[in-house]
């Protein structure tokens, strides 16, 4: 939450020859903005949130380097708000579109925007009735109404669809097989360089997504690495969550999941049908209590439904692929306090992922304090978050104004995430056709980013960069 409007940097007039520049996700996970400057054109590739730390928190205040009003377009490789969620601020500032994605893509943001809003008005009206904010008064980075009129900026586009997005400047969106729309873009120049931004990448195994489509042929990649030095245990993985969630439950306890809204809360729902139907985890109660998850729950439903592209085939002839069975949807805040309200054996589902803000600080607070309830976490927790914390081991966490003793257990089963691993990364560059000239290693921590260039450059023997914020570098 700020007070005001920081001074812009002065940036030069259009250049006379093409740069990329990165104003975030730069050795950095969040924030994700990738800027092409061409001599007629101002594209940005993603426009996201900083999450985590207070100092990268802070960014979301600063403006953008460039006048909003004088970029050309936007292009968006997926929902997720550190790649989507800076766009009401940016289109409050002064941008007027287009903002290009898929058609998934925009009917997610139609969720994820306004409640994103919704949650930024919330924490500033909650900060000032509790007096915890440093600013006075505490103001939303933007509101629910903002972030509903950036919406009509949006121009949706079909897969492997060549879009003239601004003179001279053309974008393909392919596949990346990470959550419902989310895509690789391919942003080709007339008579110059082109770039391929893999945005976000899924894994091959994902049980509703196809994998993500082999890398189109470029001068430049930008290709995120997240789990660049990490890879998924994923033998182990449905093992460990269902152990945890049965033995929470013969002790009468509350499992609590934090849960992306988008993808994560399906993937999750998907094996606790399975493992349920198997007999591995009792038939207890499930709760998804997030007013935005049960509204992409319902794309999800629809994309699976009319056999959607990005789909895996055949997923909708037994049933409900999300519902085990024992699904409780809260709608309302009503339900939710319900929910509170109830003892186990119980798991609840709940946004957001990283312990960040909405209805899962609630239930944390209400669960936290007794040993015989279990948090899961079950995906990438950035640093300076609230789940970072409790999988470092910290014993006493703030949340809504106060401190909250953790006694529950905390159990990290990060083998859900939906982002490719190491391997996975690497295997997915190889697919390539002719290699490019270089890779920039975006999205990721500082290790994690250095590792996956290593291998790059090790095993593809392809030349490869981690950029800082801010970097500005000419296209070949």
């Amino acid at each position: 939450m700020g007070t005001g409007q920081n001074c812009r940097m002065v940036v030069p007039a259009r250049p006379p020859v093409r740069v990329l520049s990165f104003h975030g996700a730069a050795r950095t996970v969040t924030g994700s903005r990738f800027l092409i400057e061409t001599p007629e054109a101002r594209v940005l590739v993603d426009c996201g949130l900083f999450q985590g730390l207070a100092e990268l928190r802070r960014r979301n205040w600063k403006p953008f380097p460039v006048e909003p009003s004088d970029l050309t377009a936007v292009l968006l490789t997926h929902a997720h708000v550190d790649h989507s969620g800076w766009i009401p601020r940016l289109a409050a500032e002064g941008f007027g579109g287009p903002v290009h994605a898929t058609h998934n893509t925009a009917d997610l943001c139609g969720i994820v925007l306004p409640d994103s809003g919704r949650l930024h008005e919330e924490e500033a009206t909650y900060a000032g009735r509790h007096g915890y904010s440093r600013h006075t008064p505490p103001l939303p980075l933007y509101t629910e109404d903002q972030a509903r009129a950036s919406l009509a900026l949006f121009e949706a586009h079909d897969w492997d669809t060549q879009v003239e997005v601004a003179i001279g400047v053309w974008a393909l969106f392919r596949p990346a097989g990470h959550i419902l729309g989310a895509a690789q873009i391919l942003v080709e120049t007339d008579e110059g360089p082109s770039v391929l931004f893999s945005g976000d990448l899924g894994r091959p195994n994902h049980p509703v997504l196809r994998e993500p489509a082999a890398p189109a042929s470029a001068d430049v990649y930008v290709v995120e690495s997240t789990y660049g030095d990490r890879l998924h245990d994923d033998a182990r993985t449905l093992e460990r969550f269902a152990s945890a969630i049965a033995a929470t439950a013969a002790r009468g306890g509350v499992v609590v999941i934090p849960a992306f809204a988008v993808d994560r809360t399906e993937v999750l729902l998907f094996h606790l049908r399975e493992l349920m139907r198997d007999g591995a985890v009792p038939e207890i109660p499930v709760v998804v209590d997030s007013p935005m998850a049960l509204s992409a729950l319902s794309l999800y439903r629809h994309a699976i439904a009319t056999d959607a592209a990005e789909c895996r085939p055949g997923l909708h002839v037994d049933g409900d692929p999300f519902d085990p069975g024992t699904l409780h949807e809260a709608h309302d805040v009503a339900a939710s306090k319900r929910v509170n309200e109830m003892s186990g054996p119980l798991v609840v589902i709940s946004a957001s992922g990283m312990a960040t803000g909405g209805r899962v600080l609630h239930h944390l607070s209400r669960r936290l304090g007794d040993s015989r309830n279990t948090v899961l976490l079950v995906g990438y927790q950035a640093a300076g978050t609230r789940g970072r914390r409790l999988l470092e081991g910290e014993r006493m966490l703030k949340m809504l104004g106060r401190y909250v003793p953790v006694r529950a257990e905390i159990v990290d089963v990060p083998g859900f995430s939906v982002h490719a691993d190491a391997d996975d990364l690497v295997a997915w560059l190889a697919r390539a056709g002719t290699p490019p000239r270089i890779v920039y290693v975006v999205h990721g921590e500082p290790a994690a980013s250095e590792a996956l260039r290593a291998r790059i450059e090790s095993e593809l023997g392809w030349a490869a960069v981690v950029p800082g914020p801010g970097e500005r570098v000419l296209l070949p």
